[in-house]
């Protein structure tokens, strides 16, 4: 380590952390609480590495040294001016280089006793990645289990509101887990963003008490749920909701209502599905979409899609299965919900009416 860097250790040691890489990094992933003050934007970090590869070193390190003094001044003038003398920012770039160097050199001149991260954004992510293959075994999880359209996201937000400790990945990475779970007009995040959310998450739980969560797949959507993660869930207690038929299909016509403002969304998604269906299958349900026979499309798509998978499944992934409880109902309403998450909170295995 080089003398006097700070390292991610020492993150909570500054007042301000400050990423100087372009706004396209910084969007992928970020130090938690970190701000965006970049010395080469994304243009011009294109431009200084073309001329780097096309030219020579020297010259991009001319033509980046300009723009890099020119961006630091510009910040300074409209976002540092007010800080005292004792402010103490730490700054960082992708691997502790030249760009937080910069930075670093010109805000120590000033008087400022700013920090170097050691390693940059690098660094974060290795203890990133270190710390999501640590923290699961430190957990213990009660697992919702059940085929798709027994509310089991609902009923995981209503079990917090009991106080409890959840784990909510679904909504961490912006997909309802399945080949419909895309949500319109909100992207998931990226792959670092979405495993940087999740250490935040582990870290603020009591190992003294269980953790609910959501049974789920090892993808939901583009992402990957880590390994350590998706094993120590699958070895959690299995608590299984099931709902009848009549129910979950009320369910999912509220859950999913954006589809009915959007069948050409719906349809295309529906495509996806020509792989495990017959063309006369999902030409039947593209006609239920045209026609507006909701009611009849998702019963469908639970019979013949959803419960099959679900069938082939639960008894593959929950070493936890022989450990199960099972809360049926044939009511999935806002009250529903709130009675079975009641129920499970207090370990009562019945018939929720």
């Amino acid at each position: 380590m080089k003398p006097n860097r700070p390292t991610v250790a020492d993150l909570a040691a500054f007042d301000e952390i400050i990423d100087v890489r372009s706004p396209a990094e910084f969007a992928e992933d970020h130090i938690p609480g970190a701000i965006n003050c970049p010395v080469l934007d994304d243009a011009q970090r294109a431009e200084v590495g073309t001329l780097y590869k096309q030219v020579s070193p020297f010259e991009a390190k001319k033509l980046g040294a300009a723009m890099v003094s020119e961006n630091i001044a510009r910040h300074l003038r409209e976002r540092f001016r007010d800080r005292p003398k004792a402010w103490k920012p730490l700054i960082y770039c992708w691997r502790g280089g030249d760009r937080s160097g910069s930075m670093t050199t010109v805000f120590r001149a000033i008087g400022w006793p700013a920090g170097q991260l050691d390693g940059g954004y690098k660094a974060w992510r290795t203890h990133v990645i270190a710390r999501l293959q640590e923290l699961p075994a430190t957990l213990r999880f009660k697992v919702l289990s059940g085929a798709t359209g027994n509310a089991k996201t609902r009923i995981l937000q209503a079990i917090g509101e009991h106080g409890e400790q959840v784990l909510d990945l679904e909504a961490l990475a912006r997909h309802k887990g399945s080949v419909l779970g895309v949500l319109p007009d909100d992207p998931q995040p990226s792959q670092k963003g979405f495993e940087t959310t999740l250490l935040l998450e582990l870290q603020r739980f009591d190992p003294a008490r269980p953790v609910y969560v959501e049974a789920e797949s090892r993808k939901i959507g583009n992402l990957h749920v880590p390994e350590a993660l998706i094993e120590r869930i699958r070895d959690g207690e299995c608590l299984i909701i099931e709902a009848d038929r009549e129910a979950r299909v009320s369910f999912l016509l509220r859950d999913y209502d954006y589809f009915l403002t959007r069948p050409e969304f719906l349809s295309q998604r529906l495509e996806a599905l020509h792989s495990l269906q017959s063309r006369e299958i999902i030409g039947r349900w593209q006609q239920f979409i045209a026609n507006g026979q909701w009611a009849a499309l998702v019963g469908e798509l639970l019979e013949l899609h959803y419960d099959p998978l679900y069938r082939r499944s639960q008894n593959h992934h929950f070493v936890g299965m022989a450990q199960l409880q099972s809360f049926t109902t044939d009511d999935l309403s806002p009250a529903g919900v709130a009675r079975l998450a009641s129920a499970i909170v207090h370990s009562r295995a019945a018939q929720i009416a």
